[in-house]
């Protein structure tokens, strides 16, 4: 899906996905890239604990203006949970606070488990998460020793199906929206089987329309920086996922000074809340609409690469 992305005297631009290593945390990984392409503009899309492993997809240059079209897709991850104890954090980085035995657990017991955390269910974010309270990250508080109140909140599980590969550990694979947090859906599965659990690794491997398999290792992109090849998606292939109008150059001339009424040109919204990538005719992006919910758009984002 690499398609060499956009370069212009300002720098390069587009969606770089990486595939982050253990141990490091989504805002280090960006530190590193911005570093690598000398550009200051560059942010990461859905957050990855330190532990956890997998596809980053990060927004650099004029790719930031497309983060809050892409950030809300769905995302895929597989991973590995323990079962018969619990941690503070949910995951293995945590203390234990409580150990019980994991009997033999039958096939009919752990589907009911699961079907309770299938669909869209309400699911509420742990301590250790970066969810603020008055301006200050729940972490925080919690490293502090500090319990504050969390409001479940909705979230959809498209798939949640796990495999026994050891007497007290499952295989498991997830596809959810935007806002769940794994590390809840494996402590709730121990609550809802009656053992405890926690998620003990996680890597993801999809993200809307973005694949694990198309992501650069971070020091492989390092490495590609230093002779300036490293390959991003342009912000026309990261918008891939909204439908496609081809401009001609007066509306593009239109779009670039601002002029909404210009927009009419398009035709008519296929959905009140549909969202469009207006190209030029060799492709490049050069705006993003949001229809209106009056047959007609407004300009979300206009590129300047």
């Amino acid at each position: 899906m690499t398609d060499g992305g956009a370069r212009t005297a300002g720098g390069v631009h587009g969606v770089l996905l990486v595939d982050k290593p253990e141990g490091l945390s989504s805002a280090a990984v960006v530190a590193r890239v911005k570093r690598a392409l000398g550009q200051p503009r560059v942010g990461h899309l859905g957050t990855l604990d330190p532990f956890a492993t997998g596809l980053l997809p990060i927004c650099v240059g004029e790719g930031t203006k497309l983060a809050q079209f892409l950030a809300a897709d769905a995302k895929r991850y597989v991973g590995e949970i323990v079962l018969g104890a619990t941690t503070d954090t949910l995951d293995r980085t945590g203390t234990v606070l409580e150990r019980r035995p994991v009997p033999r657990l039958t096939p009919q017991t752990v589907a009911r488990a699961l079907a309770g955390l299938r669909g869209s269910i309400m699911q509420t974010p742990p301590m250790y998460s970066a969810l603020k309270r008055a301006g200050v990250p729940l972490y925080r508080l919690a490293r502090a020793g500090r319990e504050v109140e969390r409001l479940p909140r909705p979230v959809h599980v498209a798939a949640f199906e796990v495999a026994w590969i050891g007497r007290d550990r499952l295989a498991f694979a997830v596809d959810c929206s935007k806002g769940t947090y794994v590390r809840v859906l494996a402590h709730d599965l121990g609550g809802a089987l009656g053992t405890g659990a926690h998620l003990a690794t996680l890597r993801r491997t999809s993200f809307g329309p973005f694949v694990l398999a198309d992501a650069l290792p971070l020091a492989r992109v390092e490495e590609l920086a230093e002779r300036h090849a490293v390959p991003l998606l342009s912000p026309s292939a990261a918008m891939t996922g909204y439908r496609a109008i081809v401009a001609d150059p007066p509306l593009i001339t239109a779009i670039r000074h601002g002029r909404q009424h210009a927009l009419q040109a398009l035709g008519a919204p296929r959905t009140h809340t549909e969202v469009v990538r207006i190209e030029s005719a060799d492709g490049a992006l050069i705006a993003v609409a949001e229809a209106t919910g009056e047959e007609g758009w407004r300009l979300a984002r206009v590129m300047t690469c």
